[in-house]
């Protein structure tokens, strides 16, 4: 297609648009914008397939802004496209309560797709939406009915692909072959500190081919050579493509080409400067030709086409397949074949068992019943109880199975589980409690984006024994706590666990992480207990009065039970507690919690973690934490309990020390 003088005074007003937002503001990334407006052109009106009027329809292209500190170029794109994002949003761009926060923040009803910000994870969320295409597509699609047919289209910048997390995902992207995911690769060498080579000399492109990628490397400002490799990107059958297209940041700018322009506003005389380099009015701003507006509505009209074709063959294939199309419902409206509750299985007349094990159990069953839960582990597979028996794993050119071999990659892992997750699977991926730590900011974006990913982190203390402190928890509970939005749970026995993976599968609204033991434990807590309430009363005082509470979570559930045993054999009255989960708990009402914990009465938490935030629930001048405030050491689990403190009988002499007697 021949590119004319409309299609350039198009790529202008983005580029003038996003530096008049970043000036409005006083803040944000003009370089990017300026830069890599021709390619993002190109790809919005000559390839991307999305209406801008129905934003969430589910065959749409999805398109991903990984560099998001470039949002101005972004906010401009969808503005002129015409998704509901008003001019005012733009004008208010990093402004209190606005649309258009400094980087993106996932709102697909605007057209935001994913939270990017946080470098590498926008790239490696579009490995797990890509994984999500062909999955559904060799689910769903039958002849003549291809209703999952999309590409996942990535602008990455020099940062993007510094960051260890792409590197991970890249690998696993080029090992699954996934065709259908386009990366364009804003080549301008120039980073905050200066240019890339003060840190950056390696060859980019050749990095991707040996991960097995398609690349090609063009010149980022020719229209009609990105057009070219975005079309040879799409012909390729087995491999992601990498497009290196090589551009000049901040370009026409009195900063092109350095960092100056990178993360600062352009100033008014560079604003000026900039807008007469383009033949712009100095003095016009937030501008749109009216050519432009009616170019850009030629987007708007083959979008809805594109959906509305889509649509009519859906009618079809309900008609030709109506459980498919049953099936298609519950995975669009993000629902659960509700079998799987009757499924669940119980744990009564078990032998100890590890929860871990509890855990693969419960998969075992219900899995089958649930034809969008995908998962894997990061090369743990018979540790973690992560694949069901019958399991098929996701292999290059067969998606039809449901187990991702995700390798020795947790960042990569956490951040495909993402993508995985905004495209309508219900993700989970296994790792040690330990290498939570290498996920952790793929936690984070999925608890700001509400996202269900299930995490099954097993061998979670002390009690992973022999193999030592590099590998023993013992921060990791609290720290995890510590994010907003994340449900952790540590069940105490099988039929916790099992209740666990029930409330993990009913969340909708954000991340769940399961913390598992891998030593074996004895099998005490009811079918019917009070897990979704976050803690309940496991075992009570003799007359319903107890001298004291003990509070305890997973494994140390069964040390407090022989404790109460002990205690109640010398005539003391006291209740034992079982705490899987803070954020359950504290979601209930106060009367249910003083109904608990009973106010007044003195408290003994046992707990193989940190002990450092359980004063939330104590009164600090009297209650008392047995927990593990140190490393933890390398010795069967039992004799590191022992010399840690943690047992009945260290339980027993606290509790007696707190009431007195």
């Amino acid at each position: 297609m021949v590119y004319t003088d409309k299609d350039k005074l198009a790529a202008t007003t983005i580029r003038m648009m996003a530096i008049d937002a970043v000036q409005a503001a006083n803040s944000g990334h003009p370089g990017l914008p300026l830069g890599a407006a021709d390619m993002a052109l190109v790809l919005w009106t000559r390839f991307l397939k999305q209406d801008p009027g129905q934003p969430t329809w589910p065959d749409r292209d999805r398109f991903v802004l990984s560099a998001g500190h470039g949002s101005a170029l972004l906010y401009s794109l969808l503005h002129l496209t015409g998704y509901p994002l008003p001019l005012e949003e733009v004008k208010n761009f990093r402004q209190w309560g606005s649309l258009t926060p400094g980087h993106p923040e996932y709102d697909p009803e605007v057209g935001v797709e994913t939270t990017t910000g946080p470098l590498g994870q926008g790239f490696a969320n579009a490995v797990g939406m890509a994984l999500a295409e062909r999955i559904l597509a060799a689910k769903f699609n039958q002849e003549k009915y291809p209703i999952v047919d999309h590409y996942t289209y990535v602008i990455a910048s020099d940062g993007d692909l510094m960051e260890g997390v792409s590197h991970e995902a890249a690998s696993l992207a080029g090992h699954l072959g996934l065709n259908k995911l386009i990366v364009l690769y804003d080549d301008n060498h120039i980073s905050i500190d200066g240019p890339t080579d003060l840190s950056y000399s390696e060859n980019a492109p050749g990095r991707f081919a040996s991960y097995g990628w398609h690349v090609q490397s063009v010149d980022g400002h020719d229209m009609q050579a990105i057009e070219t490799a975005i079309e040879a990107a799409k012909n390729e059958t087995e491999r992601p493509s990498l497009i290196a297209c090589r551009t000049h940041i901040g370009l026409g700018s009195p900063g092109q080409d350095t960092s100056k322009v990178h993360g600062s506003p352009l100033g008014e005389d560079g604003v000026k400067q900039t807008k007469e380099y383009y033949g712009w009015d100095p003095d016009v701003q937030f501008h749109v030709p009216e050519q432009v507006t009616a170019y850009f509505d030629e987007f708007k009209q083959n979008g809805a086409r594109f959906r509305e074709d889509w649509e009519r063959m859906v009618i079809r294939y309900h008609e030709a397949y109506p459980d498919l199309g049953l099936e298609w419902d519950r995975y669009v409206k993000g629902e659960l074949n509700p079998e799987w509750k009757d499924k669940l299985p119980d744990f009564i007349d078990e032998k100890p068992l590890a929860t871990r094990s509890a855990s693969g159990k419960v998969l075992n069953v219900i899995a089958s019943f649930l034809p969008t839960l995908v998962g894997g582990s990061a090369d743990l597979t018979p540790s973690n109880n992560t694949r069901p028996t019958d399991a098929k794993d996701i292999n290059q050119g067969d998606y039809s199975g449901r187990y991702i071999r995700f390798g020795v990659r947790e960042h990569g892992m956490g951040s495909i589980m993402n993508g995985l997750a905004l495209h309508g699977m219900r993700p989970y991926g296994g790792t040690f409690l330990i290498f939570s730590d290498y996920l952790r900011p793929t936690i984070r974006l999925a608890a700001m984006m509400g996202l269900p990913v299930m995490y099954v982190f097993t061998h979670d203390s002390i009690g992973l024994g022999e193999d030592g402190p590099t590998h023993q928890p013992v921060e990791h509970l609290t720290s995890l706590r510590a994010i907003p939005n994340l449900l952790v749970i540590r069940p105490a026995d099988g039929n916790e666990t099992s209740t666990a993976w029930k409330v993990a599968l009913n969340r909708n609204d954000g991340p769940i992480a399961l913390v598992l033991t891998r030593q074996g434990l004895p099998q005490f807590c009811p079918v019917d207990n009070g897990l979704e309430q976050g803690a309940y009363i496991l075992k009570e005082a003799g007359d319903g009065n107890p001298e004291a509470v003990i509070l305890a979570t997973g494994s140390e559930v069964s040390i407090a039970m022989e404790a109460a045993d002990q205690l109640s054999v010398e005539g003391k009255n006291v209740r034992v507690v079982s705490m899987p989960s803070w954020e359950l708990f504290d979601a209930q009402s106060k009367n249910y919690k003083d109904s608990v914990l009973t106010p007044g009465v003195p408290r003994l938490v046992i707990e193989a973690g940190v002990s450092l935030a359980w004063g939330r629930y104590l009164d600090q001048n009297r209650d008392v934490v047995i927990g593990v405030d140190r490393f933890g050491a390398s010795a069967p689990y039992e004799t590191i309990y022992e010399h840690y403190g943690l047992t009945s009988n260290r339980v027993v002499e606290q509790v007696k020390k707190l009431i007195g007697k």
